[in-house]
């Protein structure tokens, strides 16, 4: 028997044995069927690295309405599949593990959203991009995590906003805005609601030359928050930051080390785009098992048997693009997440 780093079983898959020829028959396969292979950044290092393109949700789902291949290997979880069928309509998408899913896409639901809707009818929906295509379908205007201060900003003062489905992005944004009029859903990614404050403070005191890299829906934002407004941690070396703002901040950073508040599938990009600093986790067990589910020989299977596909109604996915359209329009787009 074969395995992976991830204990995965290759040999039922075609007898491919080992990194190297693993990655050399994905590849093969992907050729022979037209198909560009997009990974997030929180995927497995073998599946970021025989991927054509890694980043986040929102920019792969972009990429892949711009590429020239009629299908779509989304190895993500599923409302990412989903968002690339909303952009591209027209091509083909597959997920390695249709079963991979979110605990904060999960969070709300259509029928959910549609109670609250009534409750607040002039309302202006704000959905952060980790949603399901229903729940994009029913939503105003969509955001990422780089741009919903941006988004919020940008709606009628006097407007009330709905904002889902997370509730430490919510409060971000309304301590940023200073918004009253915004109600905020009580969603989470329990991954990233489970690095929590205690645990950045006492690694920013352990290591107090770093800098700090802390995703917006992180139980620890708010903390991160704490200790660069009282002093206690230099405020230029806190950074509230998206996964694609990672990268861009990794390649400025001045530290030698980085403390990094996300999912750890993070560190890999952030290793590759900033070699000569030391990348650590504040919570070194912030594994999403969802992204996880995107094994090597999930994804193998993917390529020799053409599952899961990812379909859409069509009149859904219509009413998803146009609020992720009016998000595009307002500008600055930035990171799925």
């Amino acid at each position: 028997m074969t395995v992976t780093a991830d204990n995965t079983d290759l040999t039922p898959y075609g007898g491919v044995v080992g990194d190297a020829e693993w990655a050399a028959e994905v590849r093969r396969l992907a050729e022979q069927r037209g198909a560009t292979l997009l990974a997030h950044n929180y995927q497995l290092p073998e599946i970021q690295d025989v991927a054509d393109h890694v980043g986040d949700s929102l920019a792969l789902s972009r990429i892949a309405a711009a590429a020239p291949e009629d299908e779509i290997i989304f190895c993500g979880v599923h409302f990412m599949a989903e968002t690339a069928k909303i952009l591209s309509p027209d091509k083909r998408v597959l997920i390695p593990d249709a079963r991979a899913g979110c605990s904060l896409a999960d969070s709300i639901t259509a029928d959910e959203l549609r109670e609250w809707r009534a409750d607040f009818p002039d309302a202006v929906v704000v959905s952060y991009v980790n949603t399901t295509a229903e729940v994009k379908a029913l939503t105003d205007i969509c955001c990422t995590s780089s741009n919903a201060v941006d988004v919020v900003a940008s709606i009628d003062p006097d407007k009330t906003v709905l904002f889902l489905p997370d509730q430490f992005l919510g409060a971000h944004v309304k301590r940023v805005t200073g918004r009253e009029n915004m109600q905020i859903w009580a969603g989470e990614c329990h991954v990233h609601a489970g690095i929590n404050g205690e645990e950045l403070t006492e690694q920013a005191r352990t290591h107090p030359d770093a800098e700090l890299f802390v995703h917006p829906e992180c139980g620890c934002a708010t903390s991160a928050l704490y200790l660069a407004g009282e002093g206690s941690f230099p405020a230029d070396r806190v950074h509230i930051l998206s996964t694609g703002g990672m990268i861009d901040a990794a390649k400025a950073a001045t530290s030698n080390q980085v403390l990094v508040a996300t999912e750890v599938g993070m560190l890999h990009q952030l290793r590759k785009a900033a070699p000569g600093i030391d990348f650590q986790a504040v919570n070194d067990r912030a594994s999403c098992p969802y992204m996880k589910m995107i094994t090597p020989a999930a994804l193998l299977r993917c390529l020799q048997e053409g599952k899961d596909e990812v379909t859409l109604d069509r009149d859904m996915a219509d009413a998803g693009r146009r609020s992720v359209q009016r998000m595009i329009e307002i500008g600055n787009p930035g990171s799925g997440e």
